[in-house]
């Protein structure tokens, strides 16, 4: 056993070239032999060569930790940190050392929170992709084994069939030639042609042929691992970091703005001490900066993955998540997705065309040509049509099997029949068995009017040929083909399409069937599951000239799916969709659904799918079904409406605190304590963290990130709170409108002896604790009205963000009735001016939905149209809200074709006339949606009646007019 370990050591030391020896010289260097490697023998090589896997870098825990205080809204708060220790001075007080801790206290909080969520997160994301870990096929103490590809060593003898990532580099052995995709490897951009004996590299695809291998390297000896050690990490910026940056900047210039005019104001108008304008800078540096929004949002797309993957949705691109929600057009593929993929052979409707064979002799041909391991649909359906899979080869001495693939459509097995006489058959698309057989011309007529009769009752068509080679050569031509019989293949729709395509349009995603079947085929099974029978061969995707004369663009764009469609096809439709403006989605599972994976916003590889098109995929689902994918949609759409809903409240308090506490100290020379900024946001934060997991309601349609609703609507609602806190100052140190109103303390200035400096301080300290308890109350609110579409009391929020904010109001409020804290500057207000300022704050929060509603109202560019209809504008500019109103036109085409309803918000429906068609357009889609459950039930009916060969055309067909 030493012995062997040594021997295989060396080629860890490649003093052996593994790739260029002859492959009988590959099982003795790697002592090893066809027959695979027993348990104990593969737990030795593991301890040799190491899993199959490439080295991960261990990033320190500690650097990790750090790297959250190393972004563009950390350096804001690090830069107010060193301006409160270091700046912060004079005026006889010594440096601010409490703003200081409190500051890094701040930071720490966050990065200690982004920490952990992300850690966790990255635990649950491990354990995800864990599920997605490329297998392998290897033979393992004799028999055929799946599994882990992490787990293999060299000298393992694998399978390599179509569709499959080269799990290691490895030797061919013998068989036919295989069509290796090495882009990823060599940037070669078509397929290289590998003969066994020749050298396949992991990370390679396999796009055509089926052969076994021998296993010579793994992990970092592979030509992929070394290649991966030169090669450095490149970081790429998405969407949804260039929309955090965006806001960031906004955030940030904002404050900067403010800063600028406290400084002209403090230190040029009102000749101020150097302290006091650095405390005042302070206050808007801390309060204005948003330093929990990575980490909010972060966690809340993490957490949403985890739920996602719940349902049977990986997310191998966190942002595939916000794609998702703003997804407007998904192709999906009809087996498999739309249909249940579980094939059937109706025996008494098989078409024999070749004399002498009848229907049982025909399904044996046919098993013949199967697969009797690693079967896909049609082998297993045409195989369990004999009474025992046995037979398929019983009698016979397979010679060599021809597996599928895309440019062939066919499979083939040729045999040595009892007599040693050798014989072919062949299954597959009928137009290629069709174009082989001798007799084409004279039964082409017959053929096809078969398929259309298939086609019609919604079945598939399997061709089978058969041909003896006489002159006794495997790989020779053989003699002529005969053309055998055509099988019908039924593939049943799943019980739920139907009801989550509706659910789909309802929902603003527009279905489009993508299928290689005939366009008959495809008409049916719209028919059946409701989405309709506007489709097109693929056949009209080759030019723009068609009968309707409309451009292949717009035939994309109407049409509910296209039959006959080979994977360029697939990417075609996807680029001209795109071209639309359309966010689009595509389902797909071979190894030539890779492109169109790729070209797509959101890829989905679906349930079963080659390890190619996992590859190319954004989002693998772990089961099948087209449910899963709405599912899925509706999740996004709720996680990326916390974020939304955070965004906006994030830029609606800095707006509020910027330009609240500017104008205070510009108008009235008010200095509000730096701590006391620190105590909001240290709350604000612990109650906004719960946002990731709050119960919210997704957008009806698809969305997006909308930057010019996210700045206007906070910038709006933050200015109007800012206004509200300066009307509250004024009425509290201005007048006695609280006192008389309320009968408590009198904080009118005009009262007081001013020139004290002592009564001075105490009344801007009472001043400060009352101002601190109005900006925090009425701040932390507000996420309640951001978080939601209509009244902010209507939709319920999520029960931690309620316990949350309860537990920090109470805290706020406890601290300004009773604390006195000379350190921060804030004195006692008592109970009475903090019930006072609950009650102002309430009616201040009234308000807040109403101006969230005219905003809206206002981006929706239905104001600019009426300035321009009743030519009222003050300017000569005629495009005045262009693009609402073109997005307003897009929508209303959207809801002509079904793909979204045309409803209106509540506050939007003003007249009685127009409430009154609101009652008849539900009435009418009441109606709509019963005939389109009867229509699905005549199809339904249709298609039975069909496969029991009835006709009900003639007797009925009054009875089913719509």
């Amino acid at each position: 056993m030493t012995d062997i370990s040594e021997d295989l050591k060396a080629i860890t030391t490649e003093s052996i070239d593994l790739e260029n020896v002859p492959v009988e010289e590959v099982f003795q260097h790697l002592k090893c032999t066809k027959e695979g490697l027993s348990s104990n023998e593969v737990q030795e090589r593991l301890t040799v060569f190491g899993y199959n896997k490439l080295e991960e870098k261990k990033e320190s825990k500690i650097l990790k930790f750090l790297g959250f205080m190393w972004n563009p809204l950390s350096w804001v708060m690090e830069a107010a940190a060193i301006m409160a220790i270091g700046l912060a001075h004079g005026g006889g007080k010594p440096p601010d050392y409490h703003d200081f801790v409190g500051i890094v206290v701040l930071l720490l909080i966050n990065s200690t929170i982004s920490f952990v969520e992300e850690n966790n997160a990255g635990n649950a994301a491990a354990a995800l992709m864990a599920q997605l870990a490329p297998k392998a096929k290897a033979i393992r103490d004799g028999k055929w084994d799946e599994i882990d590809a992490a787990e293999l060593v060299p000298g393992d003898i694998v399978s390599i069939k179509l569709g499959d990532i080269i799990p290691a580099d490895a030797r061919l052995l013998e068989g036919d030639p295989l069509k290796i995709d090495q882009a990823t490897l060599t940037g070669e951009s078509l397929p290289v042609t590998k003969n066994p004996g020749a050298s396949v590299y992991s990370g390679s695809t396999c796009k055509q042929g089926e052969i076994e291998a021998v296993v010579i390297a793994t992990g970092v000896h592979t030509f992929f691992g070394k290649a991966a050690h030169l090669v450095d990490s490149t970081t790429h910026v998405g969407h949804f970091q260039k929309v955090l940056t965006a806001i960031g900047n906004f955030c940030i210039c904002s404050i900067a703005v403010g800063m600028a005019i406290e400084i002209v104001v403090i230190y040029g108008l009102q000749k101020r001490g150097y302290r006091v304008g650095i405390d005042n800078l302070l206050v808007l540096l801390i309060g204005g900066i948003p330093i929990a929004m990575p980490t909010v949002l972060s966690v809340t797309m993490a957490i949403g993955a985890h739920r996602l993957a719940q349902q049977g949705a990986i997310t191998k691109r966190m942002t595939a998540i916000e794609e998702m929600a703003g997804m407007d057009v998904l192709c999906s593929d009809k087996t498999g997705t739309l249909t249940l993929n579980k094939l059937s052979v109706d025996k008494n409707l098989i078409e024999v065309f070749k004399k002498g064979i009848d229907r049982d002799m025909a399904v044996l041909m046919a098993a013949r040509a199967a697969r009797l391991e690693n079967q896909d649909a049609i082998d297993t359906a045409i195989v369990s049509m004999l009474s025992d899979p046995k037979e398929a080869r019983a009698g016979i001495k397979e010679l060599h099997f021809l597996p599928f693939s895309p440019a062939n459509r066919r499979t083939a097995l040729t045999y040595l029949d009892g007599e040693g006489k050798m014989h072919r058959v062949s299954k597959g698309a009928p137009e290629e068995i069709l174009d082989m057989a001798h007799n084409k011309s004279e039964i082409k007529d017959k053929v096809h009017e078969t398929i259309d009769k298939f086609a019609e009752r919604g079945l598939r068509s399997l061709g089978l040929a058969y041909q003896q080679v006489p002159d006794g050569d495997v790989k020779g031509e053989g003699g002529p083909w005969d053309f055998v019989a055509l099988l019908p293949l039924f593939d049943p729709p799943r019980h739920d399409s139907a009801q989550t395509i509706e659910r789909a349009l309802h929902l603003g995603v527009s279905v489009k069937m993508i299928t290689g079947d005939q366009l008959a085929i495809a008409k049916e099974t719209g028919r059946r599951l409701g989405m309709g029978t506007n489709m097109y061969p693929s056949s009209s995707l080759l030019s723009d000239n068609n009968t309707e004369a409309v451009s292949i663009d717009e035939l994309i764009e109407n049409a509910d799916g296209f039959a006959g469609v080979f994977p360029e096809h697939k990417y075609e439709i996807v680029k001209r969709l795109q071209s639309r403006k359309h966010i689009c989605g595509m389902t797909g599972d071979g190894v030539n659904d890779a492109p169109a994976l790729k070209k797509a916003d959101i890829g989905i590889a679906v349930d079963d799918a080659t390890d190619a098109a996992r590859s190319a995929s954004d989002i693998v689902l772990t089961e099948p079904g087209l449910s899963v994918i709405i599912s899925a949609v509706l999740t996004s759409r709720a996680i990326f409406q916390r974020m939304k809903n955070y965004t906006i409240y994030a830029v609606s308090i800095t707006i509020r605190i910027v330009m609240g506490f500017m104008l205070l100290c510009v108008f009235w020379e008010f200095d509000f304590p730096p701590f006391m900024v620190l105590v909001i946001a240290i709350l604000n934060d612990g109650t906004i963290m719960t946002i990731s997991k709050d119960r919210v309601k997704p957008s009806p349609t698809p969305d997006c990130w909308k930057l010019k609703e996210i700045f206007a609507t906070g910038v709006v609602l933050g200015a109007y709170l800012a206004i509200m806190t300066v009307v509250f100052f004024w009425a509290a140190y201005e007048t006695n409108f609280f006192h008389n109103i309320f009968h408590v303390r009198n904080f009118n200035q005009h009262h007081f002896d001013m020139k004290d400096k002592k009564v001075a301080a105490n009344l801007n300290e009472h001043m400060a604790s009352a101002v601190y308890l109005q900006v925090s109350t009425i701040s932390q609110a507000l996420i309640f009205v951001t978080r939601s579409r209509s009244w902010s009391f209507v939709e319920r929020p999520g029960f931690l963000l309620v316990i949350a904010f309860l537990i920090a109001q109470l805290v706020a409020s406890v601290i300004a009735a009773m604390a006195t804290w000379p350190f921060a500057g804030i004195r006692s207000i008592g109970w009475g001016w903090t019930g006072v300022i609950w009650i102002f704050n309430i009616v201040t929060y009234m308000l807040l939905d109403p101006i969230k509603f005219l905003v809206r109202y206002a981006l929706s560019g239905k104001s600019w149209n009426r300035m321009v209809d009743q030519r009222i504008a003050l300017t000569g500019k005629k495009n005045f809200g262009k693009e609402e109103r073109m997005a307003a036109w897009a929508t209303e085409k959207r809801t002509q074709h079904g793909l979204e309803t045309g409803h209106k918000p509540v506050y939007e429906r003003n007249s009685a006339t127009e409430l009154n068609n609101m009652a008849d357009e539900a009435r009418r889609r009441a109606e709509i949606a019963k005939m389109r459950e009867v229509q699905t039930l005549k199809g339904k009916v249709e298609s039975a009646a069909k496969l029991k060969g009835l006709h009900l055309e003639d007797a009925n067909s009054n009875n089913y007019t719509i």
